[in-house]
């Protein structure tokens, strides 16, 4: 996972989704091997509470955003090869 100042990134795809759903804007895709793609976010002031409270299940948003959200991320993993 890249963190700095300026980016952060995730393998997660759930988090990415998420991530996405509240507006942080998704810089790039990368793929460490043929096997795993990351997720290059630009960083907002309050994306490590988010994260942390991604993996603790005390995220609400709505379904079917967050559902939309996932099927775009997807596709542009597909039109990124």
């Amino acid at each position: 996972m890249i963190m700095n100042k300026n980016k952060f990134s995730t393998f997660d795809l759930g988090l990415a989704t998420v991530l996405m759903t509240l507006d942080y804007e998704l810089l790039e895709l990368y793929r460490s091997n043929p096997k795993r793609i990351g997720f290059i976010f630009k960083r907002g002031k309050d994306i490590e509470k988010i994260m942390n409270d991604y993996f603790n299940d005390k995220i609400k948003l709505p379904a079917q955003t967050l559902f939309n959200n996932q099927k775009a991320i997807k596709n542009r993993l597909y039109t990124d090869i």
